[in-house]
């Protein structure tokens, strides 16, 4: 074989695939799609619960949370701790309980009876976790607590659930059926109570700038021109500026990766026009 056709074959598809993404991240760039703002919130200051802060999207939503002004309060609710978690209870903005067992809430029921919004991120990967195992974290552990909660009051309240994008009940890949399943079972429980659970359907989620290491950040790098990454504190200040639009957002809705950046970018936007 020649080796000018040989470079041909091999240059091809990697300028095909180029041109393709440099199109895909013009349209982002160029896309204008911002929410409609939200006026300054002038009701009561939250108390929100957040649950996996010790992980990776957990600690970007809490970063994302103790910066904020709409929040009061946070409880977090974790295995163990972090150097985040601890400055937040040195702060005086996060009280922190250990907890083991997550489908039994009885010993914190006092903590989560005052709690305005939950925003879930107890995850794991299914590389070599079995189906089981894998429901049980993502399916029966956050359901468990959403019954236990609604148990202690049904005020207006709002659960935020990390899911992920490309998604189906029918896919072959059993961590895409067991997110849909947990999405939807959710759904169900919260059903004809004031409790609104919103799922949150990322692509690719970074770590907070300074927990990355480069590996992270080259993803992040490559994801991000193409709308198909968002750095966890984004996901964070979309979920604080979901929870503050109240029933804008009803039960079963659903918010992939372009709509979190949207609504984080109109977070950052509100909190600006508060110091104008």
């Amino acid at each position: 074989m020649k080796l000018p056709r040989l470079r041909t074959i091999i240059l091809a598809p990697l300028a095909l695939f180029a041109v393709f993404y440099v199109g895909v991240a013009a349209v982002v760039l160029l896309d204008d799609g911002a929410v409609a703002p939200q006026p300054t919130r002038t009701a009561e200051q939250l108390t929100v619960g957040i649950f996996g802060a010790s992980g990776t999207a957990g600690d970007g939503i809490l970063k994302a949370a103790l910066a904020s002004p709409d929040i009061e309060r946070i409880h977090v609710v974790t295995r163990r701790t972090t150097p985040r978690i601890d400055a937040g209870v040195a702060s005086g903005k996060v009280v922190m309980t250990l907890h083991t067992d997550y489908l039994d809430y009885a010993a914190i029921r006092e903590q989560i009876a005052d709690i305005d919004a939950v925003y879930w991120a107890i995850g794991t990967s299914s590389v070599g976790v079995d189906e089981a195992t894998y429901g049980r974290i993502h399916v029966d552990f956050p359901v468990q607590f959403v019954r236990e909660w609604l148990s202690v009051g049904d005020d207006d309240r709002s659960f935020h659930y990390i899911s992920s994008s490309d998604i189906s009940a029918d896919s072959r890949m059993m961590w895409a059926r067991e997110k849909v399943r947990a999405e939807n079972t959710l759904f169900e429980v919260a059903a004809g109570t004031r409790l609104r659970v919103i799922a949150y359907r990322p692509d690719y989620i970074g770590p907070t700038r300074e927990e990355a290491h480069i590996g992270q950040d080259f993803l992040y790098a490559f994801f991000a021109p193409v709308g198909a990454a968002v750095r966890a504190t984004q996901i964070g200040k979309a979920m604080i500026e979901v929870t503050v639009r109240g029933d804008e957002f009803g039960n079963g809705s659903r918010i992939g990766t372009r709509r979190i950046i949207r609504y984080s970018d109109a977070y950052e936007r509100r909190q600006a026009s508060r110091q104008e």
